[in-house]
């Protein structure tokens, strides 16, 4: 278990390691920041923990107990602009860092696709709350029907998250994994440049596939997939077909192929799990859409270091619960 300085620390040097090999950004005019792009991104990710019930509360825990380690911690207001400033190079540390955990060993490679809900406000509340136009109302398993956005993510065998995206709540499976798959197969495309879509990660070796579940499922769309971006995605057998249309496989021949691609599949939930209660996803109520998406990031690249710790002190890479002494 590590304590809060050793913790702050490792964070810090690698933040701090990552953010001299950038450019160095343009002069504005106006005073200079408080705090150096590395500190900003160091504390925008600390500040995710479940320990904190919201950015306020973490807020007042670093100008109470983080002011040695930051003696220039600005006002509130002053912190919340220079994270949305950072977005890029807290996208950027997110990428270099999930390069670091990918796997060296060659074999057979895959990753688990699948969407979870994010209730950013009360299904129930009047009025169009603050995101209006880009959060709505939608149907999820977890929550049954909520307002908020749609989180799509894709995670290796150990539960690093190597890409994600996010749409309104009514967004579909396949029509974000359309969106997905297209930006890691061709990330300069011109309607999808890598600027506009980086969180999507890389794409997948010529020998990886995806495992999904159902709700991705459609034999045309695969081989669309397939044909076009290289992505070779496998979902259960389809029970029932469609009018005209026969199932994809004998329903009492495919039990073992649905608890394989269950069996497999259960690290993306886990994932997703480590999101919503260890990392406060679930009590998002973001304000700005701009907000959101740095949150977000900061939430994902704390989930990716923590495995990032666990592999260097030689610990399960999800045990996450005693890996930070609060």
């Amino acid at each position: 278990m590590l304590d809060t300085d050793t913790f702050l620390t490792e964070l810090y040097v690698m933040c701090d390691d990552f953010c001299k090999t950038r450019p160095a950004l343009a002069a504005c005019p106006g005073a200079k920041p408080s705090l150096c792009p590395s500190e900003v991104l160091t504390l925008c990710i600390f500040g995710q923990w479940r320990n904190f019930a919201s950015e306020r509360d973490f807020y007042r825990y670093a100008q109470r107990h983080l002011r040695p380690a930051f003696p220039t911690l600005p006002d509130r207001a002053q912190f919340n602009r220079l994270e949305r400033a950072c977005y890029c190079d807290l996208v950027a540390f997110w990428q270099h860092l999930t390069r670091e955990l990918k796997p060296d060993e060659p074999g057979s490679y895959y990753e688990a696709l699948d969407a979870t809900g994010v209730a950013t406000r009360h299904v129930s509340r009047r009025g169009s709350g603050w995101l209006q136009g880009q959060a709505d109302k939608g149907l999820a398993s977890r929550l049954g029907w909520y307002t908020g956005f749609y989180l799509l993510a894709s995670a290796d065998s150990c539960g690093v998250f190597t890409g994600f995206g996010f749409g309104p709540a009514s967004c579909k499976d396949q029509p974000l994994a359309e969106v997905f798959l297209q930006a890691r197969a061709h990330p300069d495309h011109p309607d999808h440049p890598d600027a506009r879509l980086p969180t999507a990660g890389d794409a997948l070796p010529e020998d990886g596939f995806y495992l999904t579940d159902s709700g991705f499922q459609g034999r045309e769309l695969h081989l669309h997939w397939l044909h076009d971006y290289r992505a070779e995605v496998i979902t259960p057998p389809q029970r029932v077909g469609g009018p005209g249309k026969k199932p994809w496989i004998v329903p009492w021949k495919d039990s073992g192929l649905r608890h394989w691609i269950a069996s497999l599949r259960q690290i993306i939930e886990t994932a997703f799990g480590k999101l919503h209660h260890v990392f406060r996803l679930r009590d998002e109520r973001p304000h700005t859409l701009e907000g959101f998406m740095t949150r977000l990031a900061a939430k994902i690249t704390l989930h990716n270091f923590c495995i990032f710790l666990n592999r260097k002190h030689a610990r399960p890479n999800l045990a996450f619960a005693d890996l930070w002494s609060w």
